[in-house]
Order: C-alpha cells, then sequence, then structure tokens
C-alpha cells in the first residue's frame, strides 16, 4: 500500500468568547475565507466547504489572520503577541516573525499596497498599537492616545493613508502618515468600541459598539457624517461589521441574534435594508459575534461556532449552514447499518453526523446536554457517558434524539461497548472494576480487585477482556450476569489504553500507555504481530478495518499508523501530524479509508490505495 492520502476535512468551527466578537476575513480574489480556532489557522472555501487547509505552526492559540491584498501571503497573529508571514502555495513558507505586542493581538491590517501592517491588542505600558514595515519589521510611526486594550485597527486603502484604531476605551483614534501620528480622539461612544472599517472606496469609515450604535465618518478628517438609524437599530452589543464590496451597503451582527443589512447613502446615513435572522433555539450559543461580506456570500458566525452563509442577491433565500466541533473531538463512531455516516463528539457535548463525500449533514441535539467522554451506537440507539457517573441510553429517531434514560453506575465511567448481537447489553468500565447493563438496568456490578483502564466485550456477550493499570490483560468468560476468570496474559509495558476485537473475532488488538501495540490471536491468546512500537507517546485509540487485515492507531503523537496483520509491522503505513495536539478517535468506514479526530476539533478522512 501507499502512503494514505487525505480526500476529505470536516472543519472546525471558529473559536468564539462570550462578550468578544470575532474577525473572519477574506481573500481579494477567491471566496476563501480565513479564521482561528486553538492554534490552527483555517482556510476554507465557501463554495466548497470540504476544501481545508490548516496551517497549525503557531505556538500558542491563534487570534486572528489576513492575507495580503494580492493574496500571496497571509500574516496571522497569536494571544503571545507574535505574527507570523507565510505564503499561501507550496507548504506554507514562513516568511518572517515577529515579536509585535507583549499581550494578545486582536486585529491586524495589511496597508493596500501590501508593504505595511498594522496591529493592535493588549499591551504592557502604552503599546497597543503597532505599525511596521511587512519585509523588515521596522516601525513606521508612533501610536499614541488609548489607555486600555484596543479591539479593532484599519488601514485607509487609498492615499493619503490613514490608520484608525478603537478600544476598550471608548475611543476611536485617528492616526495620519506615514510615519504614522496621532491625529485626533472621537468620543462618540459610550461603551467598548468592537470593530472599526474603513469603505472598499477609502472615502467613509465605521465604528460599531457596544452603546449598540454604528457611526459614520468622513475618511479624510476624520469628522462624524453620520450614523446607523436607530429606530429598528440592534437591541444588543454590536460585535462586527463589514461592508458590500461596492461601499453602498454594511452588515452588521450583534448579540441580540441578528444580522442587519443597511443601506450607506453618500451623505453618510444608515438605514436599515434587511434583517437577517436565522434558525435558532433561542440560547446565547445564537448571539452573533461575527461577520464578513465576500464577494456574493454574506457570513455570520455565532457563539456556538455556526457559519451561516447567505446569498447576496437573494437575501431572503434561507443561508447555508456550515457547522462543525470547537473543541476536542474524543470519540468517532461509523454505524455498521451505513458505512458513510459517521458520528463524532467532542467533550463539550456536541454530537455531530457527517456523510462521507457530503460533510456535515445535522446535529443530534440531545436533551440533557451533559459532557461525553465515551460513545457507542448501536442501530438506533446511542449510548454515552460524561464526567458525572451516569451512562445516557438515547434513541434516535428519524435523525433527532428521542427519549433518554439515565442509569448511574455509581463511579466515573472509563469505557463503554455494547454486544453488537443482543444492544440491550452493555459493559461500562470504572476504576474498581466493571458493571454490566442491560436495558437501563444494572445487572451485576463486580470489583474485580485491580485498576481497570480499558474494557470491551465481545459481540455476543460471552466474553469479556479487561486491561488494567499494571498493563495486564484479564480475559473472563461472561455466564448468568457474572464473569468467571479465563487467563491474563501479559506483555505489555504500560497501562492499556484500548482494546477492540476484530470483527471475525479471530483476533483482538491492544494499545498501552507506552506507546506499544499488540495483536492477539484470540484462540490460542499468542501475539500474532509484535513490535508495533512506532509512535512516540501514549496510544489513544484503534480500530480495525471490515476485511480484518489491517489495524490501525492513533497517538498523542499526532500521527495514526496503519499496519497489515500480516506482515512486518516495520511495513506499516505513517500519516504524519494528522492532528495537531492528538489523534483521539479512530474509525474505518471500508476496507481502504480511515476516519480519524483529534485535539484539533477536526474529523479527517484518509484514503488507502489497494495494491
Amino acid at each position: 500500500m501507499t502512503t494514505p492520502e487525505l480526500s476529505e476535512t470536516y472543519a472546525c468551527m471558529p473559536s468564539t468568547e462570550r462578550g468578544r466578537g470575532i474577525l473572519i476575513s477574506g481573500h481579494p480574489k477567491t471566496n476563501s475565507v480565513l479564521y482561528t480556532n486553538g492554534r490552527s489557522v483555517m482556510m476554507l472555501n465557501l463554495d466548497n466547504p470540504l476544501e481545508v487547509s490548516v496551517y497549525a505552526e503557531h505556538g500558542y492559540p491563534a487570534t486572528v489572520a489576513r492575507y495580503s491584498p494580492n493574496g500571496e501571503w497571509i500574516a496571522s497573529a497569536d494571544v503571545s503577541g507574535v505574527m507570523r508571514l507565510w505564503g499561501t502555495h507550496s507548504g506554507f513558507v514562513l516568511k518572517n516573525e515577529y515579536k509585535v505586542l507583549s499581550g494578545r493581538i486582536d486585529d491586524l491590517q495589511w496597508s493596500p499596497d501590501g508593504m505595511r501592517i498594522v496591529a493592535c491588542g493588549e499591551g504592557k505600558g502604552k503599546s497597543f498599537v503597532r505599525a511596521f514595515m511587512w519585509d523588515s519589521g521596522s516601525n513606521v510611526g508612533e501610536f499614541d492616545g488609548h489607555s486600555r486594550r484596543v479591539l479593532s485597527c484599519a488601514f485607509k486603502p487609498t492615499r493619503p493613508f490613514r490608520i484608525a484604531t478603537c478600544g476598550e476605551d471608548f475611543l476611536v483614534n485617528f492616526y495620519e502618515g506615514p510615519p504614522f501620528r496621532f491625529k485626533q480622539s472621537l468620543r462618540d461612544h459610550s461603551n467598548f468600541v468592537n470593530c472599526i472599517r474603513f469603505s472598499p472606496d477609502g472615502s467613509k469609515f465605521i465604528s460599531v459598539s457596544s452603546d449598540k450604535k454604528g457611526i459614520i465618518y468622513d475618511a479624510k478628517t476624520a469628522d462624524k457624517i453620520g450614523e446607523l438609524s436607530s429606530d429598528d437599530g440592534h437591541k444588543g452589543s454590536i460585535y462586527a461589521v463589514s461592508w458590500s464590496p461596492d461601499g453602498k451597503q454594511v452588515l452588521t451582527v450583534s448579540a441580540d441574534k441578528t444580522a442587519k443589512v443597511w443601506g450607506i447613502s453618500d451623505e453618510g446615513n444608515g438605514t436599515l435594508e434587511k434583517t437577517l435572522t436565522s434558525h435558532c433555539s433561542g440560547g446565547v450559543d445564537d448571539m452573533l459575534v461575527g461577520c464578513l461580506w465576500q464577494n456574493q456570500h454574506l457570513v455570520t458566525v455565532s457563539l456556538g461556532g455556526t457559519i451561516s452563509l447567505f446569498s447576496a442577491s437573494d437575501l431572503d433565500k434561507s443561508p447555508v449552514i456550515l457547522f462543525g466541533h470547537m473543541k476536542n473531538v474524543t470519540s468517532l463512531v461509523v454505524l455498521k447499518s451505513d458505512p458513510k455516516v459517521i458520528l463524532s463528539t467532542s467533550y463539550d457535548g456536541r454530537i455531530i453526523k457527517w456523510i462521507q463525500g457530503i460533510g456535515y449533514s445535522g446535529k443530534l441535539q440531545r436533551k440533557e446536554n451533559s459532557q461525553i467522554k465515551c460513545l457507542a451506537a448501536l442501530g438506533d440507539e446511542l449510548v454515552t457517558s460524561g464526567f458525572d457517573n451516569k451512562v445516557w441510553r438515547v434513541s434516535i429517531k428519524d435523525g433527532q434524539c428521542g427519549e433518554a434514560e439515565a442509569i448511574d453506575v455509581g463511579s466515573q465511567p472509563k469505557d463503554l461497548t455494547l454486544a453488537a448481537v443482543s444492544p440491550e447489553l452493555a459493559l461500562v468500565s470504572i476504576d474498581t472494576g466493571v458493571v454490566l447493563l442491560r436495558g437501563s438496568n444494572i445487572v451485576s456490578t463486580i470489583n474485580l480487585g485491580f485498576t481497570v483502564t480499558a474494557s470491551v466485550l465481545a459481540p455476543d456477550g460471552s466474553e469479556v477482556i479487561v486491561g488494567g493499570q499494571d498493563g495486564k490483560l484479564h480475559i473472563y468468560s461472561v455466564a448468568d450476569d457474572s464473569l468467571t476468570e479465563e487467563a491474563t496474559i501479559e506483555k505489555h509495558r504500560g497501562a492499556i489504553s484500548v482494546i477492540r476485537y476484530s470483527p471475525d473475532l479471530t483476533m483482538f488488538a491492544s494499545g498501552d500507555l507506552n506507546r506499544e501495540a499488540i495483536v492477539w490471536d484470540r484462540a490460542t491468546r499468542e501475539v500474532k504481530l509484535k513490535n508495533m512500537l512506532f509512535h512516540t507517546a501514549r496510544i489513544n485509540c484503534l480500530d480495525w478495518s471490515p476485511d480484518n487485515t489491517k489495524v490501525a492507531t492513533g497517538s498523542l503523537d499526532t500521527c495514526v499508523i496503519i499496519y497489515e496483520v500480516d506482515k512486518p509491522a516495520s511495513s506499516r503505513l505513517t500519516v504524519k501530524g494528522a492532528h495537531l495536539g492528538g489523534v483521539y478517535g479512530l474509525a474505518f468506514t471500508d476496507d481502504y479509508s480511515v476516519v480519524s479526530s483529534g485535539e484539533d476539533a477536526c474529523v479527517r478522512v484518509w484514503k488507502l490505495a489497494p495494491q
């Protein structure tokens, strides 16, 4: 087999924060947008959401990224005040790295000629804003006049160049240059000023604030010329604003869960043209925190990470919804009944359904939105366990969650397996032993006398394998809801983290915290494939291909390794850097496709070429 190829990426959503706007930005020529999640900078094509690239070189969580005016370079910044400049082609070559501010960078802008960059954010002392040459990093001006964190900055797109900044000291500051010097402070807002933007023709600029106002200024003189009409204005903080490409309209988003499109007259007054609402459940997750007018797309981002795409030519059309995870995706399940359907869960309790080749196909909303650590699915039922000693059985009807039952198992569940043949039988492992469930009843709680770290139940419910902290595998037979120890096998040198039967039940595989995996023969209990020692950190997950010939392991070292059972372990296939921060979920959808998920909140499908 050849090296696995990445065939699809289901992107994570932008990281959001309550009470703050987020800044997303677009490519000057195409429909590609940039946003950040954790340490990743995501490049997403709005015309085809499965076309995603990721830049993962930041050492700290990234905050904002922007394309240069010619679309060849990207500047991205993080919470430590570092900005990286890198090329958009051929492996994201790093051009430069600058330490710009002493605190986090909240916004950055390129000058229209692509020679200068202005950045603003949190800093010690007076340095909340800096402008510098993109190739040398030398300063181009002094920025005084702010006393608190600066949330947004903008560069006038035409000569004579100007820079406008706004922040938490309720001020909008105006600078002339280059070299840039402080010209004046505008004190028209009575709360945090969240976003400031020049119109594309360079004639005006607009600032929006948490005092629910949007004010329009002349771009040359900084005189106030108008504001967004307050008759049908926003009822909450306005977090972001974006101009239409022709400069005649702006899009604003607010904590009142609506987006509004305003027409801007030549005099500079704004009148409401349309209020955009997308279908919402009514919680705080529907507050809108980011927006972008990208050619024919109006993009809005909610606090829960939902991206809605409205069409500029037909605002009444219901939006295209893009959705995904925002946190570590800890478990993946491929439905046996329909192997194209993938369910993934992140530990914040979000369950998302993906269809291979299509991408996002809906989220499963449970009545109890508790956290999820383990997930198992069979037929039309989900079984989940979280951090609260409860195991939930949730029925699924027509893609929606129905009734849910909770079973308290008395200790935090570590691992969870269902018997495929009789799905009402489930095995839950806890610290001291295992619990057998039938339906929603506990049939027995068995103290095994050692610390349990992983367990698995045979599909017919006749055998249980339990892995311990001591690295031993204990095999038990199940009869009349009690366990009888059959054998103990030793080979691992670390605590067992995962055990899985092969689909035809002739073998099983186990992985440990000491980076080793082993394939065993089930009948003789002998080692079938050894020396699977190619990870450099603990193994988190493992899965078998449906034809029993391959085992895939995923680890904290960001790699996925695929072994063939009847070849030596050294002829493995490795996907390096499959997920920034570690791989936590793995599943085969067919003999030549592997799905993986991880800390970077993305889900990826890898194709193996058959030989």
